[in-house]
């Protein structure tokens, strides 16, 4: 795969300029890094952000190995190659891999990020939970000296009854000398969604959606430099809240009718998502030859899931079996620091190190939130991990190396369980885990334009410990026996081949990932999620890259195959599929960008999805393995155009107003009536943003 999935545009000479990142912890020129690192540029962005407001759509257009979008809130079935993802909001983690929600995908309004740095495959160099790869949200900063105010304003419809979404965000951005700040406040309200056949999209009511909703954001950052250092302050608070205002209507199978949506009040309150991400960050680039940076930072996230009567929630003692709602809501706090400082040529020329140490403290809990009873009791974990990293450039070849030390404490209450798991009584416990995970690799730059790359790389996780723990149903557990608490460690072997030239770039890449005491969650007959520890093995290959014809017009495109195997039990033949909660089907984008005339940008791209029918007639203990997907082509335009009155953008999603049902509700071996959904259908944007 291509370094860079999507690279900075040619300079006006036709020379490529330098992408450079930073989600390596040191700022890295793509060309110098053994492995595949793709950046998303704020162009792409916005031509995407503008078609669907949506930060996983993204990711689905721009990354290869990213499956497709839920177009909801919930992020179930979002992984990057058949793994779980580490998201960061400038190095500060969102995901929540203890009591992972999957609701983490929804932290920022879209408008403050500049760009989002990926890296695929697994990785420790930002900490726990990398298995599949990295993506680091990079918000914006100011360039220019003085300051200017920006209104930007964006509306989406498919002109249908209580179908308008729009938002409004106001931007201050302001740099004199050595102070600059950057502050953005915006509001924003979404309307219902229709599909290709006229038909109300169903409204996830339970684990959350995107359709009517509000939401707010509120983002500072500031900072001075003073010579060589700079202090840095950012501050982001975002909410976003359901309306409640639809209930949920059932597919019928029968019928060949999706899931739909009815105006009615829903049981409870809707859910929401709540969190605010600080970090302080301070640097210094001449400090006893080297540059040194820390940062410190916390983040409070707070998710509410509707109510549902489901059977997990039943107590005789509060209603008759049944009868009674109740809703879940997960609360995780962070705060932590990481230290690293980057030494060049020492001892000898050309030899970097790089060392540091991270700490996080993560406090998560899951709680019904309308009886206060205890679903996942509170996870108190502490991490600290010392790193090494060593990087020898020798003429065309750099060799990087490195090991982190895991170290880390899990401590736990003694609990019971929900009455539905029998009431039994865990007795709670500690556990620890140390781990060093190593990375290796090489990237040979062996003609002008042309590298090829060979890795190796390992990453650190845990099983989703709340998943584990709500579940105990058998009398006499501690937290201290229980096996399944046992890390995931992952291991990425990977060799690819780029080239990059004034015309365009081209880049392959193939995987091998395993985990030798991996996760399956497999949903048995009641519709329960049941977490396996089995060996997990990925295999794909990637290749993506961007030619252009003159200044004027390019072709862009991407395919990626992924082939995900693991086993019944531990054991057993890795003659399992990984089903979609795990991993996306093949999918090719390609698409054209033109620029008829200055200040005017045209983006066309048809995203298709690959057949896949696996695990014919499996099963393990009451759960149904067998999947079945019928792909479908999407394709969506874009346009915007730069006035004296500003800057002005149309976006056309689902052009053809195609009707289908989404990749996750159509492949999912259990199917809920209440979650088969179909994706939205033809949908009009249009965009404005004024600079003063």
């Amino acid at each position: 795969m291509a370094h860079a999935a999507t690279l900075a545009q040619a300079a006006d000479d036709g020379a490529m300029r330098e992408v450079i990142v930073t989600a390596t912890r040191t700022a890295k020129a793509v060309d110098k890094i053994p492995g595949a690192v793709s950046v998303i540029t704020q162009r792409e962005l916005e031509a995407q952000y503008l078609v669907a407001d949506d930060p996983s759509a993204a990711l689905a257009a721009y990354i290869p190995g990213y499956a497709p979008s839920r177009q909801k809130m919930t992020s179930t079935g979002e992984s990057m190659r058949g793994r779980a993802t580490l998201i960061l909001l400038d190095g500060v983690p969102q995901s929540n891999p203890l009591r992972a929600g999957m609701r983490e995908g929804y932290f920022a309004d879209t408008a403050i990020i500049e760009r989002i740095e990926v890296i695929n495959g697994a990785s420790a160099i930002q900490g726990m939970g990398a298995t599949g790869g990295i993506v680091n949200y990079i918000t914006k900063t100011p360039r220019t000296e003085g300051t200017t105010v920006t209104v930007n304003a964006r509306t989406a419809s498919q002109l249908r009854h209580d179908n308008v979404d729009w938002k409004t965000g106001l931007t201050v951005a302001h740099k004199a000398g050595d102070f600059d700040l950057l502050a953005y406040a915006s509001v924003q309200a979404r309307g219902m969604g229709y599909d290709g056949s006229g038909r109300l999209l169903g409204i996830d009511a339970v684990q959350g959606d995107t359709m009517d909703t509000e939401g707010s954001d509120l983002f500072l950052k500031m900072g001075r430099n003073f010579g060589e250092q700079r202090v840095q302050l950012t501050v982001n608070r975002f909410k976003f809240d359901g309306d409640g205002d639809y209930r949920t209507v059932p597919a019928d199978f029968a019928a060949g009718i999706p899931t739909s949506s009815a105006p009615g009040t829903p049981p409870g309150a809707p859910p929401r998502n709540d969190v605010t991400t600080a970090s302080l960050e301070y640097r210094h680039n001449a400090l006893f030859g080297g540059a040194f940076s820390a940062q410190l930072f916390s983040q409070d996230f707070s998710s509410l899931y509707g109510a549902t009567n489901t059977a997990t929630f039943q107590d005789i003692r509060l209603a008759p079996l049944g009868t009674f709602y109740d809703q879940s809501e997960i609360v995780a706090d962070k705060y932590g620091a990481k230290l690293t400082y980057v030494r060049p040529d020492l001892l000898v020329a050309g030899l970097e190190a790089t060392v540091g140490v991270d700490h996080l403290h993560d406090r998560s809990r899951q709680q019904l939130a309308g009886t206060g009873r205890t679903w996942v009791p509170t996870l108190d974990f502490t991490s600290t991990a010392p790193f090494l990293q060593l990087e020898y450039e020798i003429g065309p070849v750099t060799v990087r190396g490195g090991v982190r030390h895991e170290s880390a404490d899990l401590k736990v209450d003694t609990y019971t369980t929900l009455a539905a798991y029998g009431s039994r009584l865990v007795q709670g416990g500690e556990r620890s885990f140390s781990k060093n995970v190593r990375n290796l690799g090489a990237i040979w730059r062996f003609a002008p334009g042309w590298s090829a790359f060979a890795s190796s790389a390992e990453g650190f996780g845990l099983p989703d410990v709340g998943l584990v723990l709500r579940g105990v149903n058998r009398p006499g557990q501690s937290v201290a026996q229980l096996f399944s608490l046992e890390p995931v460690v992952t291991r990425n072997n990977e060799v690819g081949v780029n080239w990059r030239g004034a015309l365009g770039n081209i880049g392959a890449s193939a995987y091998d990932s395993r985990s030798k005491l991996g996760t399956v969650l497999r949903i048995n007959s009641q519709g329960i999620g049941v977490l396996d520890r089995v060996p997990t093995t990925v295999r794909g290959w990637e290749v993506s890259g961007e030619l252009r014809a003159n200044k004027a017009l390019s072709a862009f495109g991407s395919y990626a195959r992924t082939m995900g195997k693991t086993a019944a039990t531990a054991g057993a033949p890795m003659d399992l599929a990984l089903g979609a909660r795990s991993q996306g089907p093949d999918k090719l984008v390609l698409g054209a960008n033109w620029q008829p005339v200055a200040g005017t940008q045209l983006r066309l791209q048809a995203t298709r999805l690959g057949d896949r029918d696996i695990n014919l007639g499996r099963t393990v203990g009451t759960s149904n393995l067998e999947e079945h997907f019928r792909g479908y082509t999407l394709a969506d335009l874009a346009a915007t155009f730069d006035t004296r009155y500003g800057k002005f953008g149309i976006g056309v999603e689902n052009l053809t107003d195609r009707q289908y049902i989404g990749y996750y509700p159509q492949s999912a071996s259990f199917k809920e009536p209440v979650s088969y959904f179909a994706g939205r259908g033809r949908t009009l944007s249009a965009s404005v943003a004024r600079t003063f």
